[in-house]
């Protein structure tokens, strides 16, 4: 199930990488092109893709992080795990693994379904797009629960190791 994820979140993520480059060389290209042609044509740069390249950003580093999760990549901080015997370093491991899976679940995924669930209610819109913010806050909660996922299969990993 974990390399699925891994494949999953993979394609997820350079998709998003990829449209977002075309978004941005679209936004340099046309606000090049509005500058160089404005005594030929009247063209205006366009307008929406500051607001498309945030909102795939917002999704790229949410996503990431929990794709880096699942891959050990995180940011730690490996002085006290590297002074310690290999039984307690596997402790240590199982208790931040709680820990990642008790933050990720209870802030991440329940506050991040708030978050949704009002954003919604409200109807909030973004200002350029005019799309419902709380498409681009669901990164919140999915996020969280990849990162719940392999967080738990980490735990596992370590319990039936020896």
């Amino acid at each position: 199930m974990r390399k699925k994820l891994d494949a999953l979140l993979e394609k997820i993520l350079i998709v998003l990488m990829v449209l977002m480059v075309v978004d941005v060389v679209w936004q340099v290209a046309s606000r090049l092109l509005s500058k160089y042609l404005a005594g030929i044509i009247s063209l205006a740069p366009s307008t929406f893709t500051d607001e498309i390249a945030g909102f795939l950003l917002i999704w790229l580093g949410l996503l990431g992080a929990a794709y880096a999760a699942g891959k050990g990549q995180h940011l730690a901080i490996e002085l006290l795990p590297n002074k310690l015997s290999p039984p307690k370093k596997k402790k240590l491991d199982i208790f931040i693994n709680v820990l990642i899976v008790l933050f990720a679940a209870s802030v991440m995924v329940i506050g991040g379904s708030h978050l949704v669930y009002l954003t919604f209610l409200l109807e909030q819109r973004s200002a350029s797009l005019g799309i419902p913010l709380g498409y681009i806050y669901t990164c919140v909660p999915l996020s969280g629960l990849f990162i719940t996922v392999y967080s738990l299969s980490n735990i596992r990993q370590l319990t039936l190791t020896e």
